[in-house]
């Protein structure tokens, strides 16, 4: 049976805490080049950060200086965010239509968001909130498919799923708004963390979180087994590649 986008969107709402828990950050160098590719740093920037979840990406950046407002539509998250980072500004939004007046950003992020949205709304509407010369970066986690046992999990867990949007943003973009220059990078990193805690992980994920609970456990129980063949109980090191999009508007 298919599950709808708003579906799987509305799932992590009901794994908020976990997903807050568990799920990865992103690197360091991943900021150095937002600041490089909006030619100004983060500090004492006006920052919107649209689908900000639990405030993962919100939290480096509020360490940089910006000036946060989070946007976020899913309650279960957004509980989440107030709760860790309970100064930052919270607006329960979509990027689709964002309650913000024109021009009032130097920076729209979204970081593992943007495809939840339909580029065709999000797009103008992050246009029309920032500022003149501002910048639009989406980033994506994706688990590094170079590595064998990473893909062999992927054809496990979701076969024929890909978030195809993650290196297919610029010529989104390109497409909706010639007059744009988007720029791309991929940055690789990894992180190292118990078999129980990457499995955890795995079940906030919408493919998995929105199946019943009984599939979802057995699927878990047959990855902890083929995990084991590869790292016994040991840590699990993941790989992953962060796709960056970045476009700043004419100034």
């Amino acid at each position: 049976m298919t599950v709808s986008k708003a579906t799987l969107a509305a799932s992590f709402n009901a794994v908020a805490a976990d997903y807050a828990a568990t799920r990865p950050g992103y690197p360091a160098a991943l900021y150095d080049a937002v600041e490089e590719l909006a030619g100004r740093p983060l500090h004492g920037a006006r920052v919107l950060d649209v689908g900000a979840g639990t405030g993962i990406g919100t939290a480096p950046m509020l360490a940089r200086g910006a000036q946060v407002t989070a946007a976020e539509p899913g309650p279960g998250m957004a509980a989440q965010l107030r709760a860790h980072l309970p100064a930052v500004p919270l607006v329960r939004g979509s990027g689709d239509a964002l309650p913000f007046a024109a021009d009032t950003f130097d920076l729209v992020t979204y970081a593992q968001a943007w495809h939840w949205t339909d580029p065709a709304r999000s797009l103008p509407e992050a246009l029309r909130v920032l500022r003149p010369g501002g910048t639009l970066a989406l980033w994506w986690n994706t688990p590094d498919e170079s590595v064998a046992w990473v893909a062999a999990q992927q054809r496990r867990l979701s076969p024929g799923h890909r978030y195809d949007v993650t290196d297919r943003a610029p010529a989104l973009i390109r497409g909706a708004a010639p007059h744009l220059t988007p720029h791309y990078r991929e940055l690789r990193w990894t992180r190292t963390l118990p078999l129980d805690t990457h499995l955890a992980a795995l079940t906030t994920h919408s493919t998995l979180a929105t199946l019943p609970p009984e599939r979802a456990a057995a699927l878990i129980e047959a990855e902890r087994a083929a995990l084991r063949a590869v790292f016994g109980d040991g840590p699990v090191t993941e790989p992953y590649v962060v796709r960056l999009t970045a476009v700043r508007t004419p100034a």
